[in-house]
C-alpha cells in the first residue's frame, strides 16, 4: 500500500490530512433548464441542471409529494479509459439511486404535490468523489431553480492514512492505492446524514474519527456553497437593479 502521508503530514497533493480540495462553483451555467451549476472539486468536474417543478404524468404522480427524478451519467472522455457506456451501467444506476436519496432529504417534497422534479449530471471529468461533486452541485441547481430546500445538502468524503489518520476529500489515487473510503452526504445545520456509505469496512475503533472528518468536510462545503449563493443573489440583484427602487 502506497504511502498517503508523508513524515511532514503532506498528502501527495500537498494537502494536510484535514484539507478539502480546492472548490470553483458556478450557478446560473445555463439558460434552457429552470436551475444549473458547475463545480470543480479538485480535478474532479461535474455539471448539474435541473428542471421542474413541472407535472408529473399521470402514471407517477404522487398526490402527497413531488417524484424527484435524478439522471447520473459521465462523459467518455470524463476518466483515462474510454467508457463504453455514460449512462445506464450499474454504477451509474446506483449513483442515480444514491443522488435521489441525498436530494429527496433537502427538498420540502410536500410542497409540491403531483409534481415532479428532474435532476441531470453530467461528470466531465473524474478524480475522485465523483458523489459528493455531484450532490453539490445538485443542490446549487436546485438553489437555482428556486425549489424550497429545508436546507443545503453537501456531501464529503474520508479515508485513512497509514493505519489511523483520517483524511478528508479524497482524491482517485488516494482512493484506490489507500484503504477504505468513507462517503456522507449530510444536512449540515441539522446535523443530519441523508445518505452514508463505505467501500470496505471499518474497524470500529476507527469509524467514530472517519465519519467525524467527513462531516466536517460537509460543514465546510456548505461554508462553500453559502457563499456562492449569496454571491449569486447579490450579482442577480444587482443587475435587476434593486438597489435603484424608488422609495
Amino acid at each position: 500500500m502506497m504511502e498517503l502521508l508523508s513524515d511532514q503530514g503532506l498528502r501527495l497533493d500537498g494537502r494536510r490530512a484535514n484539507e478539502l480540495r480546492q472548490i470553483r462553483c458556478k450557478m446560473g451555467v445555463f439558460s434552457q433548464p429552470d436551475g444549473s451549476a458547475y463545480v470543480e472539486q479538485g480535478n474532479t468536474k461535474v455539471l448539474a441542471a435541473v428542471y421542474g417543478p413541472h407535472q408529473a404524468s399521470s402514471k407517477k404522480a404522487n398526490f402527497e409529494e413531488v417524484i424527484v427524478n435524478c439522471q447520473y451519467s459521465m462523459a467518455t472522455f470524463s476518466t483515462g479509459e474510454r467508457k463504453k457506456r455514460p449512462r445506464g451501467d450499474r454504477k451509474s444506476q446506483e449513483m442515480t439511486i444514491h443522488l435521489k436519496q441525498a436530494l429527496s432529504a433537502s427538498i420540502k417534497t410536500e410542497l409540491y404535490p403531483r409534481s415532479q422534479i428532474d435532476v441531470y449530471i453530467e461528470v466531465l471529468q473524474a478524480d475522485g468523489g465523483n458523489y459528493c461533486a455531484s450532490v453539490n452541485a445538485a443542490t446549487l441547481a436546485l438553489v437555482d431553480a428556486g425549489i424550497c430546500l429545508k436546507e443545503y445538502v453537501c456531501a464529503c468524503t474520508a479515508s485513512l492514512a497509514n493505519g489511523n489518520v483520517p483524511l478528508m476529500d479524497v482524491s482517485h489515487l488516494e482512493e484506490t492505492s489507500g484503504g477504505p473510503t468513507l462517503t456522507v452526504a449530510s444536512l449540515p445545520s441539522s446535523g443530519k446524514i441523508a445518505f452514508m456509505e463505505m467501500s470496505q469496512r471499518f474497524h470500529l475503533d476507527h469509524l467514530p474519527k472517519v465519519l467525524e472528518t467527513a462531516l466536517k468536510g460537509c460543514r465546510e462545503v456548505q461554508n462553500v456553497i453559502d457563499q456562492t449563493v449569496r454571491e449569486h443573489v447579490t450579482y442577480l440583484g444587482q443587475a435587476g437593479g434593486w438597489g435603484h427602487v424608488s422609495k
